[in-house]
């Protein structure tokens, strides 16, 4: 004799479209929290400075300008190869776009300094107030 009817319990059962909204939702906040660190396109190898300053994170980022140990001239972000000639005017349209613009200057320990010459000229012509900021290492003490 049976009282009570037993009910069948059914299997617990996973909803997968609940499992993937979540771990989507996880994905994009990984994705947005996390910080991707910069890496230079050229390998330089900067010179030593005793007097070598960390750049502030509050300052206007600069543009560089690059000059490799072979005396190339690189500028911008992605490292743009440019001539001489060419580095005039487009440090005079960077400026003519943005006045307050900072140039920063990267080179080789072993960049030839012809190089570095065109490019204090090219500043100068092309208007630039501020002198160009020159990046090196720290000088490592014994």
């Amino acid at each position: 004799m049976e009282f009570f009817p037993r009910k069948r319990k059914n299997p617990p059962a996973v909803i997968i479209v609940a499992l993937i909204d979540v771990l989507i939702v996880v994905l994009i906040f990984l994705l947005v929290t996390t910080t991707f660190k910069q890496q230079p396109a050229l390998k330089l190898t900067l010179p030593e400075s005793s007097q070598a300053k960390t750049e502030g994170s509050s300052e206007l980022a600069p543009v560089y300008v690059t000059i490799d140990k072979a005396g190339k001239i690189y500028i911008g972000q992605k490292d743009e190869p440019v001539t001489s000639e060419g580095l005039e005017s487009r440090m005079r349209q960077l400026v003519t776009e943005n006045p307050q613009v900072r140039f920063a200057l990267e080179m080789d320990e072993g960049a030839p300094v012809g190089s570095f010459i065109k490019v204090m000229d090219a500043s100068r012509a092309a208007g630039l107030k501020t002198p160009l900021n020159i990046p090196t290492r720290k000088k490592e003490t014994k």
